[in-house]
């Protein structure tokens, strides 16, 4: 027979009339906190939704990059997977969904598991986006997409025909003054239009904007004699340079190409404000928990700082950029707006 001070399994202890009170106080706070604990547990972050962040990644990581198969954005995260695979043995695994300006891909990755197996390889055109196709690209990169590191920059450089009268940056500005230019872009609302937008705000000059499909047929007429300037991507640009097919009046970056030392930065060449970086990064479904965020941001920065790799994407025409978390998130930000401001200006639209 049950004696009636015991206690029935599964129910809570009853207070005893010879117990102190502190030891009551005690016993019911141990009660209540296991029941907050239980209730919290499935909000701590420290299980990412695919399982124990301690035993993360236990399958492949799915790196999309939003552009075709061999352009620079692609190039750069193949080399940091490779270079993540053998320092940290993930297996991350590159795949390309192109279309959409860029945002076929993001939306993909806004739309999957915030669980840090899927990244997106993201880039300055994504920032544009943002202000480009707002409420038409299906993500709101501020809010489905959380930044995880920032990798690397490219230039932008401010190329003309060798046989052109224009041979500074000062000559072009006088001759935006007095006659009729014409700027070649890969396109309207890329980097290179952007660019061309920025400088005709920074001079209040206009010339008359050519948009082409892609970079290449914008150089190829530079070169041909069809238009008189682009601010083109660095990168597709470099090689014409230093073969002597094109003359660069200046590079958009803070510091002097090492491949072009004689070429001025634009600050040396008297316009500070058209410092353009056209920077890639990594971004990851909003939600992921902060700590696997961090985990991997550190992780590829880490990567990013090695020489190997410093050197590797120099040769691509990129220069290191690495930021973790907390330093490339409040930088997107603030690339975002700066861009906003510029688009609404120059009324760039796209199709």
């Amino acid at each position: 027979m049950q004696k009636k001070n015991d206690v029935t399994p599964g129910a809570a202890h009853p207070a005893r009339r010879d117990e102190p009170a502190s030891a009551q106080r005690r016993s019911t706070l141990g009660l209540l906190g296991a029941g907050a604990l239980a209730t919290l547990t499935p909000w701590l972050p420290a299980r990412a939704a695919g399982g124990s962040m301690d035993k993360w990644p236990d399958k492949p990581i799915n790196y999309v990059v939003p552009f075709p198969p061999g352009g620079l954005t692609d190039v750069a995260a193949r080399q940091a997977a490779k270079a993540l695979g053998t320092a940290e043995n993930w297996n991350v695994v590159v795949e390309n969904k192109p279309g959409g300006s860029a945002n076929i891909g993001a939306a993909y990755v806004a739309r999957a598991q915030p669980d840090g197996y899927t990244w997106l390889a993201m880039t300055l055109s994504h920032a544009a986006n943002a202000t480009l196709f707002k409420g038409k690209a299906g993500y709101d990169l501020l809010k489905d997409l959380v930044p995880v590191a920032c990798m690397a920059s490219s230039s932008m450089m401010v190329v003309v025909n060798p046989k052109s009268s224009i041979k500074t940056m000062d000559d072009l500005l006088q001759a935006a003054k007095t006659r009729s230019l014409s700027a070649a872009s890969s396109g309207n609302g890329t980097p290179p239009h952007l660019t061309l937008a920025l400088y005709q705000r920074l001079t209040g000059t206009k010339l008359l904007h050519v948009p082409y499909k892609g970079g290449a047929p914008s150089l190829t007429d530079l070169i041909g004699g069809q238009v008189d300037v682009i601010f083109s991507n660095y990168p597709e640009s470099l090689a014409y340079v230093k073969s002597g097919t094109l003359r660069a009046l200046a590079v958009s970056s803070k510091t002097r190409s090492p491949e072009l030392p004689n070429v001025p930065t634009v600050e040396e060449a008297g316009l500070p404000g058209l410092v353009v970086a056209n920077f890639t990064g990594v971004m990851a479904p909003a939600g992921t928990p902060q700590p696997l965020v961090d985990r991997i941001g550190k992780a590829i920065v880490k990567q990013i700082r090695q020489p190997e790799m410093t050197k590797s994407l120099v040769t691509l025409g990129f220069g290191a950029q690495p930021m973790e978390a907390a330093e490339f998130g409040p930088y997107l930000k603030g690339e975002v707006e700066r861009w906003a401001r510029i688009i609404h200006d120059a009324n760039i639209q796209v199709g």
